[in-house]
C-alpha cells in the first residue's frame, strides 16, 4: 500500500526570487530604484523601453552587480556569494561579443569551469549542451566564423549547460529563424514546467506573450506594474481599455454607447460588422452593454482587444513619450 501524499510538497515551499527595496546607482546615474518584487516559478516577461532598467535588473539577478541598497535573494542565496549564484543561475546576455579566438566548445566549457566543475565534467556538459543547440558540427570552430543565429545559439547553450534553476535571458530570440524561435520557446516552456524560473527580456513580444505567465513593466528604473498579464493591464488606469464588439447594428450600438457616457471612443472595425470602443471604466461599460443587449441590438461577441504584453508595452511607451 502506498501513502497518499502531495505530488511534490518541497516544490511548493521553494524559495522565490525576492527584491526588497533594491536600488542600483552608477555614480549619480539611476539603474533601478526601490524595486520590490517576489517572482514565482514560471516564465516572466520583462518589458520596458531602452533605458528602463531591464539590463540592470537582470545583472542584479545573476550576481554580476550588487545592489547599492536593499536586499536581493535568489532561491535563498545572496549575490554576495557569486560562486553559488553561477551554479544556480544561467544568463544569456543580449551582447553579441565573445572572447577573441575561442571555439564554441571552449566558450561553453570555460564558463562551466567557473561554477566549480572539474575539467572533465565541464567538457562533457559543454558537448551535450552544444548538441542540444544543434551546433555539434560547429563546436570546434571559432565563434568568429559563426553566423548571427549560431552565435545566439551558442550563448543559449552556455546559459543552460549546467542545468540552472534560474534562467535569465536578455533578447534570447535575436538572430533566430522562425523554426529556431519556436523550438527555443518550447524549450523555455519545458524548463518552466519543471518548476524553474525563466526571466525573458525581448522585443518579440507577440511570441513571448504566448508562453509568459507573468509580466514586469519597468519605466525609468522603477516597476510600473507586475503580475499576470491581464491583471497588469487593469492596473494601467490612465489608458482606456479597448474592446471589440461584433453585432448586427454596429453604428446604432456605437451611438447608444456614446449616449450612455461609458465610452471615450468608438469606431467601426474594417470588417463592417464590429466596433472598437475605448472605456476607462470596464465594469460600468459592461453593465451598460448588458442593458443594450437586452433591448434591440443582437450582440454576437465581446472581447478585449488589448489584453496582451504588446498592448501593455505600447501603453507604457505612449505614457513615457507624452511625459517627455
Amino acid at each position: 500500500m502506498t501513502d497518499a501524499s502531495p505530488a511534490n510538497p518541497v516544490e511548493s515551499k521553494r524559495p522565490a526570487i525576492v527584491f526588497e527595496d533594491v536600488s542600483k546607482y552608477y555614480g549619480e546615474v539611476l539603474g533601478v530604484s526601490h524595486v520590490n518584487l517576489t517572482i514565482p516559478p514560471g516564465i516572466t516577461s520583462l518589458v520596458g523601453p531602452n533605458g528602463s532598467g531591464k539590463t540592470t535588473l537582470m545583472n542584479l539577478l545573476t550576481g554580476l552587480i550588487l545592489p547599492t541598497r536593499g536586499r536581493l535573494s535568489v532561491l535563498g542565496l545572496s549575490p554576495r556569494r557569486p560562486e553559488e549564484f553561477f551554479r544556480r543561475v544561467g544568463y544569456c546576455t543580449q551582447f553579441d561579443s565573445f572572447p577573441k579566438g575561442l571555439t564554441g566548445y571552449e566558450f561553453v566549457a570555460n564558463y562551466l569551469a567557473l561554477t566549480g566543475l572539474s575539467i572533465l565534467e565541464a567538457g562533457n556538459l559543454a558537448r551535450k549542451s552544444i548538441e542540444r543547440a544543434g551546433l555539434a558540427d560547429a563546436a570546434d570552430r571559432k565563434i568568429a566564423a559563426y553566423s548571427k543565429g549560431m552565435r545566439q545559439r551558442i550563448k543559449l547553450a552556455q546559459a543552460i549547460a549546467h542545468d540552472p534553476e534560474v534562467l535569465v535571458l536578455d533578447e534570447p530570440l535575436n538572430g533566430l529563424d522562425p523554426l529556431a524561435r519556436a523550438e527555443t520557446l518550447a524549450q523555455f516552456q519545458t524548463f518552466a514546467q519543471q518548476g524553474r524560473f525563466v526571466m525573458i527580456s525581448t522585443q518579440v513580444l507577440h511570441e513571448v506573450d504566448l508562453v509568459a505567465d507573468n509580466v514586469i513593466l519597468l519605466s525609468q528604473g522603477t516597476v510600473v506594474a507586475e503580475g499576470a498579464i491581464h491583471d497588469v493591464r487593469t492596473e494601467i488606469r490612465e489608458q482606456p481599455l479597448q474592446i471589440l464588439i461584433h453585432c448586427d447594428r454596429p453604428r446604432a450600438l456605437a451611438s447608444q454607447l456614446f449616449d450612455s457616457g461609458e465610452v471615450v471612443e468608438a469606431r467601426l472595425h474594417p470588417d463592417g460588422g464590429s466596433i472598437l470602443v475605448k472605456t476607462r471604466d470596464a465594469d460600468r461599460f459592461y453593465l451598460a452593454l448588458n442593458r443594450l443587449a437586452l433591448e434591440d441590438i443582437a450582440i454576437e461577441s465581446v472581447a478585449p482587444a488589448d489584453d496582451d504584453v504588446l498592448s501593455v508595452y505600447d501603453y507604457l511607451i505612449a505614457a513615457e513619450d507624452s511625459s517627455s
